[in-house]
């Protein structure tokens, strides 16, 4: 009888660590999943989305980007590429990635405020796999001044 007893107290004690384990990482997944929404998804959700970190894709703009380069701050709208009803407000800090422009495809990583502007800390293109090398001799700075010359105030 006592080797029975034993057999199932481990029995039940590798049943709680399993279901431990389970908890930690089903728990770990919820609390750090990042919602994927369009801008019309993101306006329909209005107020419950403030606060919450998300992923925000649409298409720049065309007219829309502003480029503040003493900040390294650049603002522009998204919208959905099904037809936004409202553009969403982007702002985003650091530098952009270099195929940054308007009519491209963009995801943005970050939170919406209540003042409707999405605060992003990550920027993410959309970009065929099709790689075109540089021109000979051309660098990053200049691609910059070139990529937003009317944009600066």
């Amino acid at each position: 009888m006592a080797m029975s007893s034993r057999k199932l107290t481990v029995a039940i004690g590798g049943i709680v660590i399993l279901l431990v384990f389970a908890y930690l990482i089903w728990g770990g997944i919820g609390n750090n999943l990042v919602y994927f929404l369009t801008p019309n998804e993101l306006w329909a959700k209005g107020p419950k989305a403030y606060g919450a970190s998300i992923r925000l894709g649409g298409v720049v703009q065309a007219g829309s980007i502003r480029w503040d380069a003493d900040k390294h701050e650049l603002r522009f709208r998204l919208v959905d590429p099904s037809g936004a009803t409202r553009p969403v407000e982007v702002e985003s800090s650091g530098l952009p990635p270099q195929m940054f422009s308007e009519g491209i495809g963009a995801v943005v990583e970050g939170v919406w405020s209540p003042d409707s502007v999405f605060h992003s800390h990550n920027l993410m293109v959309k970009h065929s796999n099709e790689y075109r090398a540089p021109p000979p001799g051309a660098k990053p700075a200049e691609y910059y001044r070139e990529l937003f010359r009317n944009q600066q105030s």
